[in-house]
């Protein structure tokens, strides 16, 4: 008697691509609303930008993993610094010290940890990768 595999690998690749285009979608979306807004404040603020860089960032990485079907563990750690650099642009007035402290902290241990992928990256390349 035969089994009958409902998951398989094709249909995994099929529902993650779905996923992703749903997240591009919906980042486009949120991206609008953004515009939206400055356009009816009529004033673009540095907060504004950082969160459509994260927006771009998103869609950069949705883009990416659907070409290459790899997803560069920078990019994330890329849109959390800017994530902590917004929240504490918008939230510093109400921070105390240490609050302020460990948010960049956080954002330094993961400057710290792109620059030991990299490096790592770049001394322990992967086979298929180094021929680039």
């Amino acid at each position: 008697m035969k089994k009958l595999k409902i998951v398989t690998g094709e249909s995994l690749d099929l529902l993650q691509e779905i996923g992703l285009v749903l997240i591009a979608v919906a980042t486009i979306i949120a991206f609008g609303i953004e515009i939206g807004v400055m356009v009816e404040a009529r004033a673009v603020t540095l907060a504004d930008l950082l969160l459509m860089f994260i927006y771009l960032e998103v869609l950069a990485m949705v883009g990416i993993y659907l070409k290459s079907g790899k997803l560069p563990i920078r990019i994330p750690l890329y849109i959390a610094i800017i994530a902590l650099a917004r929240y504490m642009i918008l939230d510093m007035k109400d921070m105390d010290v240490w609050r302020i402290l460990a948010v960049a902290g956080a954002a330094l241990v993961i400057a710290l940890t792109v620059l030991v992928i990299r490096y790592g990256h770049v001394r322990y390349p992967y086979e298929s990768d180094s021929s680039s």
